[in-house]
């Protein structure tokens, strides 16, 4: 596997952190903001997940496809979730907006207020979440994991499938390109059921070739002895000092936004 993932975030901010960091903050914040049910509260929680992910300072032209896909998903997601299937629970509180003819799901502001909530929750997820995918060296996934009380061989797993995705996507447009030398013209559609039927005749190839890459791998890993004993490994990490700030700030986040909760501060859904 010769390509390795998009590493976007060298230099910045978070780039120069301990690995283990990027990995400990989005699981602190989901700590924190799981059962934020207050717009308001929620509103401030993604401010913080903001500064974090502008901290990594990714270009937008390389991520907006991922923001893409990331904002439809959750679109919809917030849409069924909401309106058609949490908006009961929240219906009796706020005044009556209108009803969804197919369903007959009365919308209050409550409603609004839940949808907003639940869609600021998935956004700033992703903001803290993208961090891991883009500013954390692909060699430094391995180690990380491991120095985090992972076994070795799930640690290194890890990594493979890391480097695994890209890859895959590498061997497909290689297969795309000797089919179009080949006389087969792909149709170009920037519709994604079309583009999905087009990617027919990719699929025989393209899972051939994928699984031949991994049994190559897993040939290369035994012959070098791979699990025989226990895994040393070349890259060494510490925590420095800003390292154990950025982790003390989110987990402070957490234990207070869980104290609100228990409270009773976050967990009713704000109505305007």
């Amino acid at each position: 596997m010769d390509v390795t993932p998009r590493y976007l975030g060298a230099g910045s901010f978070l780039g120069r952190r301990d690995p283990r960091v990027l990995l400990l903050v989005p699981v602190l914040y989901l700590a924190a903001v799981a059962r934020v049910d207050d717009l308001r509260v929620m509103l401030g929680c993604g401010l913080v997940a903001l500064i974090y992910y502008r901290a990594a300072a990714l270009p937008w032209r390389q991520v907006r496809a991922n923001w893409a896909f990331v904002l439809a998903f959750t679109t919809i997601a917030v849409t069924v979730n909401s309106v058609f299937t949490g908006a009961m629970t929240v219906a009796a509180t706020g005044e009556p907006l209108f009803t969804v003819p197919l369903t007959g799901t009365v919308v209050t502001t409550a409603t609004l207020s839940y949808s907003a909530t639940l869609l600021v929750r998935f956004i700033t997820i992703a903001m803290v979440g993208f961090p891991v995918a883009f500013c954390i060296a692909p060699t430094d996934l391995g180690v990380a994991f491991a120095r985090l009380g992972l076994s070795q061989r799930l640690a290194y797993a890890v990594e493979l499938t890391f480097r695994f995705v890209p890859s895959v996507v590498a061997s497909m447009r290689e297969t795309i390109d000797a089919q179009r030398v080949r006389g087969y013209d792909h149709p170009r559609t920037r519709n994604p059921v079309r583009r999905l039927i087009a990617l027919k005749p990719v699929v025989i190839p393209l899972t051939v070739n994928t699984l031949l890459d991994a049994e190559d791998t897993a040939n290369a890993m035994d012959l070098r002895g791979f699990g025989a004993k226990r895994r040393t490994w070349l890259r060494e990490l510490s925590f420095g000092r800003t390292d154990y700030l950025v982790l003390a700030l989110f987990a402070a986040l957490a234990v207070g936004m869980n104290a609100a909760k228990f409270a009773g501060w976050t967990a009713t859904v704000w109505v305007p």
